[in-house]
């Protein structure tokens, strides 16, 4: 139990091959949503397409676990502007909305000119003399090197009308590999929320754990051992420059931002058990918020700024407890289960993710923070580290699948799983980035 509870705090020991790619398979939720159909763009330039924005918004959209785009053998037809839909012919399949585009060269080269319509179905097949079907119709103009990113950034805004709630998909996440066929096997990675457009941020001999976003998606801090001890550093992605923000004696660990990025909540255990810090980031100032004779750990910031949740044996068994930064006073948050630890408030602040223990498996679940009640969202036996996307519609988090470590995704409602292997080896401690801006 007690070695559960400090996971984040030692060292890594997962395996991996050469390269450590990630790759989304949707496993359940597929059969509850909304159909959607996204069709393919047309291109009006010559050659080839330069990019097929289509599959890349209508994958993420399936992601979600809110929408079932149609598949494309299935459309009635493949039209490129509204003014071409047959409404009615789409109605009849019971889609709901429509994506259509445009792909044109730009005004220079290198650049392209990218247009596209949602389109309400249901508007359109029953009243398009009083309402207009069109809900979001816009034209950019882009570099070749923006193709994914853009797409990223049509399939938030069809998210954001249908739904009411802000797109997460151009995000990113951030996570651990080991290559031991490297002589610098320990690599810190981020890669798009999909997997795709994969980075190494840093490699080393030594472990490297516990990576966190700044709330600007511009930098990330971590744990490493390079230097054979625990140290807490941070990374600029931009320009690759670092700073060492803790080297105490014994451990400096789970570094996580305050939502204004001023902050770091921490642990260290420099005066006896590991506790639970604050460092403020331009002087390096410490305090410290916890003062007991059991382990205090895995600190996360309430949205507010005014609290931390932390994990504590406190009580006997390991729960969750808050603590306020004005007055110190602590609660506990968790009661059912036999072992919570492992959380993070939502964005909106109504509920606590968290790694809950029933009969002695470890799976992802969320609990209402008015109410108390506990929902499960996983059914595996080994869930850890999880992180939630800046929209709270998501949970990434570590677990096993074909016997190998990896990522998986599950919606808050626990409708929609999805499982991320890597293409080779094993990765784990995924953190999702704030959205870009």
């Amino acid at each position: 139990m007690l070695a559960r509870l400090i996971s984040l705090l030692v060292l890594i020991t997962i395996s991996s091959s050469a390269s450590a790619r990630l790759e989304i398979l949707i496993t359940e939720g597929v059969d509850s949503a909304r159909s959607i159909a996204v069709v393919p763009f047309k291109w009006t330039g010559s050659g080839a397409k330069p990019a097929n924005f289509s599959e890349i918004v209508a994958a993420d959209l399936q992601r979600s676990g809110k929408f079932a785009p149609l598949p494309t053998n299935k459309m009635p037809q493949q039209p490129s502007v509204s003014e071409d839909v047959n409404y009615s012919a789409w109605v009849d399949l019971g889609v709901e909305a429509i994506v259509v585009g445009e792909v044109a060269p730009g005004p220079e080269k290198g650049k392209y000119i990218v247009t596209f319509e949602l389109l309400d179905a249901l508007t359109g097949n029953v009243d398009m003399d009083n309402y207009d079907p069109v809900m979001e119709k816009r034209r950019s103009t882009i570099s070749s090197k923006q193709f994914r990113q853009y797409s990223h950034r049509i399939s938030d805004i069809v998210y954001e009308r249908l739904t009411g709630e802000k797109g997460a998909f151009l995000t990113r996440i951030a996570y651990v590999a080991v290559d031991r066929s490297s002589d610098r096997p320990y690599q810190l990675r981020i890669s798009d929320y999909d997997g795709q457009d994969e980075k190494l941020v840093l490699r080393s001999k030594q472990p490297i754990m516990s990576p966190s976003w700044s709330p600007d998606a511009r930098k990330l801090a971590y744990v490493s051992f390079e230097n054979k001890r625990s140290q807490i550093y941070i990374q600029d992605l931009y320009t690759q420059k670092r700073e060492l923000m803790t080297s105490f004696p014994k451990i400096n660990g789970s570094p996580t931002w305050s939502p204004d990025g001023t902050q770091l909540a921490l642990v260290l255990s420099k005066d006896g058990q590991p506790e639970i810090y604050t460092l403020n980031i331009k002087t390096k100032a410490i305090k410290r918020l916890t003062n007991n004779r059991v382990i205090d750990t895995e600190p996360n910031w309430t949205p507010d700024g005014k609290s931390i949740i932390f994990s504590s044996e406190r009580g006997g068994r390991a729960q969750i407890y808050q603590v306020s930064l004005a007055t110190g006073e602590t609660k506990r948050l968790t009661w059912e289960g036999e072992i919570n630890l492992g959380g993070t408030i939502t964005p909106d602040g109504d509920n606590l993710v968290l790694v809950s223990r029933h009969s002695g498996n470890y799976m992802i679940s969320v609990q209402d923070l008015d109410s108390g009640e506990l929902r499960t969202l996983t059914k595996t036996q080994l869930d850890e580290s999880p992180s939630i996307a800046p929209n709270g519609s998501m949970i990434i988090y570590s677990t096993v699948y074909q016997g190998k470590q990896g990522l998986a995704l599950v919606s808050m409602d626990g409708r929609f799983k999805a499982n991320i292997p890597a293409n080779n080896g094993d990765v784990k401690s995924p953190a999702w980035s704030p959205f870009l801006q």
